[in-house]
C-alpha cells in the first residue's frame, strides 16, 4: 500500500501518524515544504521517501510531487493530512490521481462551510441556531430583530476561534462590519447558552464508528480567544447517551467514511424555543480531522491506548486490532498566558500534582495566540480533582504586580 501523507511535520505530533503506518507495513511517502534534515529522526525512519516542496500552497508543486511518487512506487492508495487546512486540497489531488479511499474534490464542501453543515445536522434530527449570511448592515438588523443580541459572526468556511464576533449591541456590529476581512463570506448565527461538548473519533469505510469519546469545554473557547484568557477542556470518562445517539447520526448522515471526525455540538445550559431544553444537544459543526491541539494525546492518556494506532489499523486492516480503553480517566488541559499573572506559581503546580501531570509544554507562536502559552495536562479519577486542579491553574492574581510570570516549564512530564 502507498500512502502519501501531506505536511507530516506539522503539527508536531503528527509523526506518530507515519509511525504508526510505517509499523503496519505500509510505504509512506511524504510531501512538505520542511527541509528533509529539520525532520525529527523518528519521522525521518518512518518515511520511505520525502518529496520537499518550496510552496505547499502552490498546487503544480504538490502535483509534481505526486506524479513523481506514483512514476517511482506505482498507484497511490491514500493520500491524508488529517489537517483542516489542507482538505480541500487532499480532496483535489485524490480526485486528479483517481484515489477512491477518501473525500474526492466533489465532496468536500459539505465539509468546509458551516451555512451547508447545517442541512446535514437538520438531516440527522438535530436542531442548529439561526443563521444569516452576512451582507450589509440593514440585513444584519433584520436578522437581530428576529432573533436578538448577542449574535455570534464567524467566517463561513474556516476553523478556529481567532475571527469569531460575539456582538452584543450595535456598536459591536458597527466594529465587527468594520473589521471583517475584505473578500470573506461572514455567517451570522443566534447565540446559544450552552457547552460546548465533542464527538470524536475513527470511522471505517462504511462510516461505521470504529471507536469514540468526548471532551468538553465548559467556558467559551472564543471567549478565551478574543480576550486572551487562560481556557481549559477535558476528555469526558463517558459520553452521555444523547450526545452520543446525535453523534451517530451526524456521521450517518455525512457520510463520514476512513476518517478522523471531530464533531462539534451544544449541551445547552438554558433551554430556548427552537432548539431544546436544558441538557439538549444542538448541532454547532463538523471537522473531518483529529480534535487540535494536543486532544488527540489528551485522548490516549484518558484511556490508555493509541490512537495513531487505532487509525493507522483503520487504513491498513479496515478494523481495529489495538486494545481498547477499558478505563476511562478525566485528562484535562489548562493553559496560561504570559501578560497574566497567575495566583498559584509553577511550582506549587508540580509539587502538588507532580503524580497526575502527563504533559507541560511551552507552545509555540503559532498556536500561543489561541491557546496559550503554557499548557498543563494532568488525569484525575474524578472530577473534583479535575476541576480543583483546573482552577489552580487559571486563576489570576488580582494584583497584577504581585509575582512576575513563570515563562519557562521546570520540567515536563
Amino acid at each position: 500500500m502507498n500512502f502519501v501523507f501531506i505536511s507530516p511535520h506539522f503539527p508536531t505530533n503528527y509523526w506518530n501518524f507515519v509511525q504508526r503506518l510505517h509499523q503496519n507495513g505500509v510505504n509512506v511517502l511524504g510531501i512538505g515544504d520542511c527541509p528533509y534534515e529539520q525532520l525529527r529522526w523518528e519521522l525521518r525512519d518512518s518515511l520511505t521517501e520525502y518529496y520537499r516542496v518550496d510552496n505547499m500552497e502552490n498546487y503544480d508543486e504538490m502535483l509534481r510531487a505526486m506524479g513523481y511518487f506514483t512514476f517511482r512506487y506505482g498507484k497511490i492508495d491514500w493520500v491524508e493530512s488529517n489537517n483542516e487546512y489542507w482538505l480541500e486540497q487532499d480532496a483535489q489531488l485524490r480526485t486528479d490521481f483517481n484515489i477512491t479511499t477518501g473525500l474526492n474534490a466533489s465532496e468536500i464542501s459539505r465539509y468546509k462551510s458551516k451555512s451547508g453543515m447545517k442541512a446535514y445536522y437538520e438531516k440527522a434530527g438535530i436542531p442548529v441556531a439561526r443563521y444569516h449570511m452576512v451582507k450589509e448592515k440593514a440585513d444584519c438588523l433584520e436578522f437581530i430583530k428576529q432573533v436578538g443580541y448577542p449574535v455570534v459572526a464567524k467566517p463561513d468556511s474556516g476553523v478556529g476561534s481567532s475571527d469569531n464576533w460575539k456582538i452584543k449591541n450595535e456598536t459591536d456590529l458597527n466594529r465587527f462590519l468594520a473589521g471583517k476581512r475584505y473578500g470573506v463570506q461572514y455567517i451570522m448565527e443566534e447565540f446559544v447558552d450552552g457547552e460546548i461538548v465533542t464527538f470524536d473519533g475513527i470511522s471505517g469505510r462504511n462510516a461505521e464508528i470504529f471507536y469514540a469519546t468526548s471532551h468538553v469545554s465548559p467556558d467559551s473557547i472564543m471567549d478565551a480567544v478574543n480576550e486572551k484568557t487562560s481556557l481549559w477542556y477535558y476528555v469526558d470518562k463517558s459520553i452521555a447517551d444523547n450526545l452520543r445517539k446525535a453523534g451517530e447520526a451526524t456521521i450517518k448522515a455525512f457520510d463520514a467514511r476512513n476518517r478522523f471526525f471531530h464533531c462539534e455540538f451544544f449541551r445547552l445550559k438554558t433551554g430556548k424555543p427552537g432548539l431544546g431544553k436544558k441538557g439538549d444537544i444542538v448541532g454547532l459543526e463538523v471537522n473531518m480531522r483529529p480534535a487540535g491541539g494536543f486532544t488527540v494525546d489528551m485522548e490516549n492518556f484518558a484511556g490508555s491506548l493509541d490512537l495513531y494506532q487505532l487509525w493507522a489499523d483503520m487504513v491498513a486492516f479496515g478494523e481495529m486490532r489495538h486494545p481498547l480503553a477499558e478505563k476511562m480517566q478525566y485528562c484535562v488541559c489548562a493553559t496560561r498566558r504570559d501578560k497574566n499573572v497567575y495566583s498559584v506559581p509553577q511550582e506549587e503546580i508540580y509539587k502538588k500534582y507532580n503524580k497526575n501531570l502527563v504533559m507541560v509544554e511551552r507552545l509555540p507562536e503559532v498556536l500561543a495566540d489561541t491557546m496559550g502559552n503554557m499548557l498543563y495536562i494532568a488525569c484525575f479519577d474524578t472530577k473534583k480533582e479535575m476541576d480543583d486542579f483546573s482552577k489552580m491553574v487559571i486563576t489570576t492574581h488580582k494584583n497584577k504586580a504581585a509575582r512576575k510570570q513563570e515563562k519557562k516549564p521546570a520540567a515536563s512530564g
